[in-house]
């Protein structure tokens, strides 16, 4: 399991994550703010291993640190989970 750094970092107001699944997974890719609210959910469902891709536009948030959480739990064993984050920084 892998949760790439999301380019452009500064960005405005949009950017790019990609993460990589070695397995079937349910995989959660959420955006939270320094509150720890959630602010959007980019992906939520179960997927096939492989490269992944996704653009968020942070157009309707305000300036500031977000984090991009990514959770994964494989499809045939549960106890298997895989979390990391990673700091945004939105510059408007």
């Amino acid at each position: 399991f892998s949760l790439s750094q999301n380019y452009p970092n500064p960005f405005n107001p949009t950017t790019v994550i990609r993460y990589e699944l070695p397995a079937n997974s349910v995989v959660k890719l959420a955006i939270y703010n320094l509150l720890g609210q959630e602010v959007a959910t980019l992906v939520d469902e179960r997927e096939d291993a492989g490269e992944y891709s996704v653009q968020w536009d942070a157009a309707g948030v305000s300036s500031g640190a977000y984090f991009c959480r990514l959770s994964a739990t494989n499809s045939r064993d549960a106890s298997k989970t895989f979390l990391q984050v990673h700091e945004m920084l939105l510059v408007k």
